[in-house]
């Protein structure tokens, strides 16, 4: 014959026959979280029996699954006590809320992880996509890795201090680096990392850097920052500090163009 409970006689709710420490291992949880959710107010703490126990039952068992099945969906535990209370639309409603939230959190996840295997392939470049690949195309066209990632390091800087304008500046020079003849003058500067400071080569090269910003620009200024922004000069201060060169250069540039 059928019977309610398949274990036999079962001592219910009006008699609370089981410790804490039964009750957590029976539903899967710590104790130190059965007694979290009385904290919270989730679940009502029995009181002590004669022994100083406390004792839990039937009804006390089937609240902590549904305490621990809220929880465990990622409702937060400021929730699951307004939820426990709540009308069925209510219920329904709060839930739909949760999962947008949740899904939201997922995509930042997601996006966290992504950044995070990028640092592990180091790659850590917060840069737009264009961006990203414009460097891409620096290492294809012959330029140094230590050319490479000093654009790299000097457009995650303005992107971060000027991102209103960085853009601009960055297809300003994406379009000079796509014209083959501009894209040599970059190669030359390049290059001349590992030059001595006085060799000659630099003073043809700052040369014919000042013609081409010349016939670039005109008498029009050429893009950049705001006028009291410190950026250009430490992105300038950052360049002829990795070589005597390129100091050089930078300096017979400016004076070319001043001239």
């Amino acid at each position: 014959m059928l019977q309610p409970c398949p274990w036999g006689k079962v001592k219910w709710d009006d008699e609370r026959v089981i410790t804490i420490g039964q009750l957590a291992g029976y539903i899967g949880v710590s104790i130190k979280t059965v007694r979290v959710y009385h904290d919270k107010g989730l679940l009502p703490e029995p009181d002590r029996d004669a022994s100083g126990y406390r004792r839990y039952g039937a009804n006390d068992a089937v609240e902590l699954i549904k305490i621990r099945t809220l929880a465990e969906a990622g409702v937060p535990l400021a929730r699951i006590r307004d939820l426990r209370a709540a009308s069925d639309e209510e219920f329904r409603q709060a839930l739909g809320e949760i999962d947008d939230e949740l899904g939201a959190r997922i995509r930042s996840l997601q996006e966290t992880q992504g950044r995070l295997h990028r640092l592990a392939a180091g790659r850590l470049v917060p840069l737009p996509g264009e961006v990203v690949a414009h460097l891409e195309d620096l290492a294809r066209w012959g330029f140094t890795p230590r050319w490479v990632d000093l654009q790299r390091d000097l457009w995650i800087l303005v992107f971060a201090t000027h991102p209103d304008r960085a853009i601009t500046l960055f297809h300003d020079q994406a379009q000079i680096l796509a014209d083959p003849a501009l894209r040599q003058l970059f190669l030359g500067y390049d290059h001349a990392h590992d030059l001595d400071a006085d060799d000659p080569r630099l003073d043809d090269l700052a040369r014919r850097i000042a013609e081409a910003n010349r016939e670039r620009y005109g008498s029009d200024e050429r893009p950049g920052l705001d006028t009291d922004s410190e950026i250009p000069a430490l992105i300038q201060g950052r360049v002829n500090a990795s070589s005597p060169a390129w100091e050089r250069l930078d300096s017979l540039i400016r004076a070319q163009l001043n001239a």
